[in-house]
């Protein structure tokens, strides 16, 4: 049982999110469930209403309340313009507007004057008795929570991620660095690339955020030993993803095509996205569309079970067009966590939880035939993926321990220390 913590002694943060609840954002939830059971008190601002039609167990355990900004700032026209003349009276707007208009030059989009709006709404509407602003994502979050900062005069701190850190421009990254009080963010390569943007005295610390090992496990009963021989038993594979860009699961698609016709498989798909129809319509094209399963969005349980039935994890992640790209997906860190043997592609993060040959395999991004080739290897050899999912499940649970990241965030939000130093002493999770 978690003891109490401080409770009201604790610091009030506001925690900035793009929407909530978000299925794919699992990690988010967790950590604002952790930081509450050591005793911050948290209230979410969430930039969009919640579109997923599920929920996983850990969003029913967060206590924090909920305020919905405007998502498009012509759906509440006068609720944004209440805000804006409040804001105003207060003399707040005159110390952000000639920043926002800078920001504005260089990046003409109605995407920043939305978050101008928002901020304004957010500045108006504050919760109270904040100490502390927070921004999960280093893009639109921290753009709306730097304007409030400003206005407010509250300090902000952000967690930065993946798609937010590609995505974005280097003079974006560099004045929100200057401005921020600390960041951090959960890939090695993240840290490194954020750290040359910010100052000297604050550099973009690493924290993985890891996965609550105590809703994932260890498997206990043995995998069936699967090789792809018997029609009645094919091996199966499993990725969890949404079907976008970076996720690269058409490629996944043209390799599963050109298995041999006697390897016996099945893949299923977790996850909703907006190439859904598209990948089922190139099944169907490859003549592979009654081996594929669209399962679409799934609660965690459901997903876990599946973690535990499939021989193989398959996430062939590439960088996108856009330069968008996967941190460390935390689905690489579930399936690990399972003992299930997992392929994926040398990009971003992915490297720093599967080590080549010893916690899984990986090809080289949108490289069809070597993923085909790595597939039917392991599809070949139940002995192989046990032993490659047992050394990842051993560095999920040694070096991907949510628990101690999560102190150290806990300790950083109620002292500033750095996330380097080790805390002496602090509430336990377990």
């Amino acid at each position: 049982m978690m003891p109490a913590g401080t409770g009201s002694a604790d610091k009030r943060i506001v925690f900035v999110l793009k929407g909530y609840p978000r299925l794919s954002e699992t990690f988010i939830a967790q950590e604002i469930h952790s930081l509450e059971r050591l005793g911050l008190d948290i209230h979410i601002v969430a930039m969009r209403q919640p579109t997923d039609d599920k929920i996983h167990p850990v969003h029913q355990e967060i206590m924090a309340p909920v305020t919905y900004l405007p998502e498009y700032l012509h759906h509440e026209p006068f609720r944004v313009l209440r805000a804006m003349v409040r804001v105003a009276r207060n003399g707040a707007m005159a110390k952000v507007f000639g920043l926002f208009l800078k920001d504005l030059r260089r990046d003409i989009s109605r995407n920043r004057i939305r978050r101008f709006g928002q901020a304004c709404v957010l500045t108006a509407e504050m919760p109270e008795a904040v100490d502390q602003l927070h921004a999960h994502f280093i893009h639109t979050p921290a753009s709306v929570v730097r304007y409030t900062s400003l206005m407010t005069g509250l300090p902000w701190s952000c967690s930065a991620h993946a798609k937010d850190i590609w995505t974005s421009p280097d003079w974006d990254l560099a004045d929100k660095l200057v401005h921020a009080e600390w960041a951090v963010t959960c890939t090695r390569i993240g840290s490194e690339h954020l750290s040359r943007l910010a100052p000297p005295t604050k550099p973009v610390t690493l924290s993985y955020h890891g996965i609550d090992l105590a809703r994932f496990p260890a498997l206990l009963t043995p995998r069936p030993l699967r090789d792809g021989s018997d029609g009645a038993h094919p091996v199966r594979l499993l990725t969890v993803a949404r079907a976008v860009e970076k996720k690269g699961l058409d490629g996944l698609l043209m390799a599963l095509a050109v298995l041999p016709p006697d390897l016996h498989w099945s893949w299923t798909h977790v996850g909703g996205g907006s190439l859904v129809g598209p990948l089922k319509a190139q099944a169907k094209t490859l003549s592979i569309a009654e081996r594929c399963h669209f399962r679409g969005s799934l609660a965690q349980a459901d997903v876990l079970a599946l973690y535990q039935e499939c021989d193989l994890f398959v996430l062939p992640c590439r960088i996108a067009a856009d330069g968008d790209r996967d941190g460390l997906p935390n689905v690489l860190m579930e399936a690990a966590s399972q003992g299930l043997a997992m392929i994926s592609t040398a990009v971003s993060g992915v490297p720093e939880i599967i080590e080549d040959g010893v916690t899984g395999l990986l090809v080289p991004a949108d490289d069809s035939t070597a993923l085909q080739a790595a597939i039917m290897a392991l599809a070949q050899s139940p002995t192989r993926r046990f032993h490659l999912g047992k050394a990842a499940q051993k560095r999920v649970r040694s070096e991907f321990n949510h628990d101690e990241a999560i102190q150290l965030l806990y300790q950083r939000f109620r002292t500033q220390q750095t996330l380097d130093t080790q805390p002496a002493e602090l509430p336990s999770l377990s």
